[in-house]
C-alpha cells in the first residue's frame, strides 16, 4: 500500500539528516587525524642514514600531516619493526620504513618469515636509494680495484670483509665479488654500520662494503680507501671512482632502497594522502641536497613502481642466495 504524501516527506527528510551525519564520521575514518602523531617505526638503532631521511620528510609534512615520530624499533635484523606495522592498527599513525633487506631479501633467506612484503603492506613511496662501495683499511697495499683484486687472490681464504649484517646488500657484494672475480674472502656481520667502520678504520678487519654516504664520512679520517662503487653508473657523490661492472665485473651490481609502508588494510584516501605529502616533500630542493649530502638519491617512486622494484629485486637476491648457498639463522 503506498505511503501517504506527509509520511513519505518525513522519511525521505529523516534519512537525508541521517546521511548528512555520517558523512563527517566516514571522511574521519578514511583521512590522518589532525594533531595525531604518526609514528614511522625503523628498524635499526638511532642514528643512521634512515633517521636522516625520515626526520628530513618529518620537517616538509609537519603542516599538512603533523608531527611525524621516528620509532627505533631494532632486533631482529629489522623484523621487530616489520612485525609492529604489520599488527598495527591501519589508521595511518604506523608507518614502516622498509629497507630493502626486509622487504625484498628476507623471503629468500629466512626460512620462515612471519609476513608478507606484499600482502601485509600497503606500499607508499620508495623515497630514496643509495650505492655502496668498496672500502679497505689504508694498510691494504692496493689503490684501485685491479690491484686489490690480485692481492685478495694471493691472500687465498686469509682475508675477511665486513658486512653492516648477514643477509644484507653489504653482506652479498662482497659475496657477488667473490663469485665474479674468483675470491675467497671471509664474510663477518657486523650489527650495524657503526662498529664495521669502526674496525675497518682502525685495522681489525681490512675490508668493508659500507653505503657509499658511509664511505664518505670516514675518507677524512685518512685511515681507510676506497676503491670501487656498486651502481650501474658512477656516483655523482664520487665520480672518479669506477663502478664494478666498469671494471669488467658486469653481475656485481648493487644498489639498495628506503621506501614507506602502511599496514594493509589502511583505506586508500589515507594511503593517497600520504603518498601525495611524502612525495611532494622527497621533491622539494632543500631534501634533495640534504639527502645527497648524507649519500642517498631521492627516488620518488609510487606504488606501482615500488612494487616493480620489490619484484625484480627479490628475483635477483633469491639467485643470488641460492648461489652462495646463504640461509639466515632465524
Amino acid at each position: 500500500m503506498p505511503l501517504a504524501p506527509d509520511l513519505q516527506r518525513r522519511r525521505l527528510a529523516l534519512a537525508a539528516l541521517g546521511a548528512i551525519a555520517l558523512t563527517p564520521f566516514a571522511t574521519a575514518q578514511n583521512a590522518i587525524t589532525p594533531g595525531t602523531p604518526i609514528k614511522v617505526l625503523i628498524g635499526v638503532p638511532a642514528g643512521g642514514t634512515q633517521d636522516v631521511l625520515t626526520r628530513a620528510i618529518a620537517q616538509q609534512v609537519r603542516d599538512s600531516l603533523g608531527p611525524l615520530i621516528v620509532d627505533n624499533r631494532s632486533g631482529a635484523a629489522g623484523r621487530i619493526a616489520v612485525e609492529a606495522v604489520k599488527n598495527a592498527a591501519p589508521d595511518g599513525h604506523t608507518l614502516l620504513l622498509g629497507t630493502a633487506g626486509m622487504m625484498t631479501m628476507y623471503p629468500s633467506a629466512y626460512k620462515s618469515l612471519s609476513y608478507d612484503p606484499v600482502k601485509d603492506f600497503q606500499p607508499i613511496i620508495n623515497a630514496a636509494r643509495f650505492e655502496l662501495a668498496l672500502v679497505v683499511n689504508k694498510e691494504v697495499p692496493a689503490n684501485t680495484l685491479a690491484e686489490f683484486i690480485t692481492w685478495a687472490k694471493a691472500q687465498g681464504g686469509a682475508v675477511s670483509f665486513a658486512s653492516y649484517g648477514a643477509g644484507t646488500p653489504s653482506h652479498f657484494l662482497g659475496e657477488m665479488l667473490n663469485r665474479a672475480a674468483g675470491l675467497q674472502m671471509v664474510h663477518v656481520p657486523y650489527r650495524g654500520s657503526t662498529p664495521a667502520r669502526q674496525d675497518v678504520m682502525g685495522g681489525s678487519i681490512p675490508v668493508y662494503f659500507d653505503t657509499v654516504g658511509g664511505a664518505l664520512q670516514m675518507l677524512p679520517s685518512g685511515r681507510v680507501k676506497v676503491l670501487a662503487t656498486s651502481g650501474d653508473k658512477r656516483s655523482p657523490l664520487m665520480p672518479s671512482l669506477p663502478t664494478f661492472s666498469e671494471a669488467g665485473y658486469r653481475d656485481v651490481i648493487a644498489t639498495a632502497w628506503f621506501a614507506y609502508y602502511a599496514p594493509a588494510k589502511t583505506p586508500k584516501p589515507i594511503v593517497d594522502q600520504l603518498r601525495a605529502e611524502f612525495t611532494r616533500a622527497v621533491n622539494t630542493r632543500e631534501m634533495r641536497q640534504q639527502l645527497l649530502q648524507n649519500g642517498m638519491y631521492p627516488t620518488g617512486d609510487n606504488a606501482d613502481a615500488l612494487l616493480k622494484t620489490m619484484r625484480e629485486d627479490t628475483a635477483r637476491w633469491a639467485t643470488i642466495m641460492k648461489a652462495v648457498n646463504f640461509q639466515a639463522n632465524d
